[in-house]
């Protein structure tokens, strides 16, 4: 079982690729995220990346397929972020990027990136090389917003993407119909 980009074969990213490998941790940093935010007057936005197929995948080949995917895909998007963006998993299938100081536009261009990093991504096992299906939901922090809010924003829209079609219908049709977006005041 190898992740590889385009024809080029990686072995899988360590562990070390995830800040915060598990749900506990990840709310109490997001909580910590929330209160830097805050106080800073600084924006903050999260970027959902999951992988529609993994589970299918995982089924046919064996959970350790699961676990070197994701961990390849998190070492992967490492030169797409800053150094002090945080990435966090919360489900088997999810990766949760945190990008402090980002507000809607920025994190919507780096959801592109990382949309774009992705799309090179193949996973080999027992022959069969198969592209990965990515939703991408992004959300943006508000006041109001708690680490639970934030991330149930990220996950209805990286569900609107996934039923957009295959890849959300095309990576750039996922985005576009995956972000969270601020309510607009209408025009007066």
């Amino acid at each position: 079982m190898a992740a590889s980009d385009s024809t080029q074969s990686f072995p899988p990213a360590p562990a070390s690729a995830f800040d915060w490998p598990r749900a506990v941790e990840l709310d109490e940093r997001l909580t910590e995220e929330i209160g830097r935010a805050e106080r800073h007057g600084t924006p903050l936005s999260c970027l959902l990346v999951v992988v529609d197929n993994l589970e299918e995948m995982a089924g046919e080949h064996g959970g350790e397929l699961r676990e070197q995917t994701m961990a390849y895909i998190a070492g992967a998007l490492r030169s797409e972020l800053r150094r002090f963006d945080r990435v966090g998993m919360p489900s088997d299938r999810e990766l949760l990027i945190v990008l402090p100081g980002a507000d809607g536009p920025r994190g919507e261009m780096v959801a592109r990136r990382v949309l774009d990093r992705l799309r090179a991504i193949k996973v080999e096992a027992r022959g069969k090389r198969r592209a990965l299906r990515i939703s991408v939901g992004l959300s943006a922090w508000r006041p109001e917003a708690t680490p639970a809010l934030l991330l149930s924003r990220a996950r209805a829209a990286a569900e609107r993407a996934a039923n957009g079609g295959p890849n959300g219908g095309g990576l750039e049709e996922s985005l576009e119909q995956g972000v969270e977006r601020e309510p607009t005041a209408p025009p007066s």
